[in-house]
């Protein structure tokens, strides 16, 4: 290649390369940020949704998984079936409000559910607001009925739930969790039983035991039961470990 062919070659690589890194590189909306001193999350827009991805690739107690509301970075998830641990990594703007983003492991069921996980989060930088989740959910659309006990990184602890399709959020009660770095990991819980659900904890080795009420909420079988993780940061993931998860079509099985 000559000179000047060598310098026109350069001048379109430099040209291109901005345009290239541009388009590989995600753009969230400002309503997905995460709340700061300068900015505050809000709803996202009327009737704005993403389709969800899911995948029919079994794990552990799991026959499917998701990356619920198709965030902009895809989520994955392991299992080591020596220890029986999941780990689950997300890049997700949230779980609230009238549409979700997280990455979930599901099984379909019908009737009554325990479902129990002890909960760690290994980079202790991540944001606050993080939350692995505990769900069932009607269907997999961004917007399904569903019912949630979640575990954020600021050690909130709370049972939430969406009550119609579509409708906002609605947090039933909620308990701030044992510092992480002072005690054992916190373990969560939820049960179903008929249309009643209700929430479980357990924290510096106590036994799981209810905390707040139960919440009436019809959710029609078969429905989705799993965990989840939302990293609450639209375009940078994180993860979340979960351990020794029972899943048990039974009420009163929390442990």
């Amino acid at each position: 290649m000559n000179p000047t062919g060598r310098r026109s070659f350069l001048t379109l690589i430099l040209c291109i390369t901005p345009l290239l890194l541009t388009a590989q590189t995600p753009v969230a909306p400002d309503w997905a940020q995460p709340s700061s001193a300068t900015h505050q999350q809000v709803p996202p827009p009327a009737d704005f949704h993403r389709p969800t991805k899911s995948f029919a690739t079994p794990l552990g107690l799991f026959e499917g998984q998701s990356d619920i509301g198709g965030p902009l970075l895809p989520g994955s998830a392991s299992y080591n079936p020596s220890t029986k641990q999941y780990t689950i990594t997300s890049a997700s703007y949230n779980i609230w409000y009238t549409r979700d983003e997280f990455r979930y492991l599901w099984k379909k069921l019908s009737g009554d559910v325990s479902l129990a996980a002890t909960v760690t989060f290994p980079n202790p930088k991540g944001y606050d607001d993080r939350k692995a989740v505990l769900v069932v959910r009607q269907d997999l659309e961004d917007d399904s009925k569903e019912i949630m006990g979640a575990l954020h990184g600021g050690r909130l602890i709370h049972l939430a739930f969406r009550p119609e399709k579509g409708a906002n959020i609605q947090e039933a009660f909620r308990i701030i969790g044992a510092a992480s770095t002072e005690v054992a990991p916190i373990r969560i819980g939820i049960e179903k039983h008929g249309n009643f659900f209700r929430l479980f904890v357990g924290q510096k080795g106590e036994p799981m035991h209810q905390v707040g009420d139960a919440v009436s909420l019809a959710i029609d079988g078969p429905f989705y039961v799993g965990v989840g993780f939302c990293s609450h940061l639209p375009v940078t993931s994180d993860t979340t470990v979960l351990t020794n998860v029972v899943l048990e079509s039974s009420a009163d099985r929390v442990r």
